[in-house]
């Protein structure tokens, strides 16, 4: 790979947002052979700033309902990765484990950026799931570090515990995320362990790491000469669940036998 030219773009936090396709037009500018991009915002940034240049969508929504593919099969165009988009279940599986774990749940909040399309239609998702389980959940807009307190407060009186829907945002503020339903004593589920890193309780999700091996296995194809548009997407197929003891012992819950033998790690 020596001489060629990989740029990873991952600025789509924060203020950064409405930047980003100033930030594209100065990555295809460096003449790059491959960029790689992180969420589906990236992606479609990337996607709309360059149709020869090959990108790999690391992590990525629905690919076929946000326009960055005709098919997971057969990508075509210039783009192709790895799609956390709709995994079977995962949403359900999200919430039923908040369910067991918290006692007498009837009312989940969803922390959520209203400006990620995934995290939209994951919240339409779970607000068909939620009945089905005799619970109702309550969507809590947040868009900037400022709103993460406001948002937590609003949680703490119309719901007995969190659901954080995945976000570059949220991801890269998990520590306060994790401060504040810890302040505000509600149990949360994350969508990625590194927020249990920062003190949050549970997590259930795909391992980044795995994803970004991954799409290195992707820019190895494609600067041997294989198009883009000839990789499949792919999806996960394995979630791992991760509890944190520590926290649940701070917000006075006793976490479930029947959630600690199907964990794949227990923080201690």
């Amino acid at each position: 790979m020596e001489g060629q030219n990989l740029i990873v773009e991952k600025r789509a936090a924060d203020g950064h947002v409405e930047r980003l396709p100033a930030l594209m037009a100065d990555v295809i500018d460096r003449k790059i052979d491959v960029l790689v991009t992180y969420g589906t915002r990236s992606a479609i940034a990337a996607k709309n700033a360059t149709k020869t240049i090959p990108i790999v969508a690391a992590t990525m929504g629905d690919p076929i309902r946000s326009g960055l593919a005709t098919s997971l099969a057969h990508p075509e165009g210039n783009l192709t990765g790895l799609s956390l988009g709709w995994a079977e279940g995962m949403a359900g599986k999200r919430l039923e484990l908040l369910q067991e774990t918290v006692p007498h749940l009837s009312t989940v909040a969803l922390i959520a950026n209203p400006d990620n399309p995934v995290a939209r239609e994951m919240a339409k998702e779970l607000e068909g799931i939620a009945p089905t389980r005799n619970m109702k959940v309550r969507l809590i807009e947040v868009r900037d570090p400022h709103a993460l307190d406001r948002g937590f407060k609003q949680a703490r009186k119309e719901a007995q515990a969190v659901l954080v829907l995945g976000d570059f945002f949220t991801f890269e503020h998990r520590q306060e995320v994790a401060v504040l339903a810890a302040r505000y004593k509600l149990p949360a589920m994350y969508p990625a362990r590194e927020y249990l890193d920062s003190g949050g309780l549970m997590s259930y999700g795909v391992d980044g790491a795995i994803l970004f091996r991954r799409a290195a296995d992707f820019v190895d194809k494609i600067l041997k000469g294989t198009k883009p548009g000839e990789l499949p997407i792919e999806q996960p197929t394995k979630f791992e669940l991760v509890i944190n003891l520590k926290t649940a012992k701070t917000l006075g819950i006793t976490i479930p036998e029947s959630i600690l033998l199907r964990a794949d790690e227990v923080i201690r």
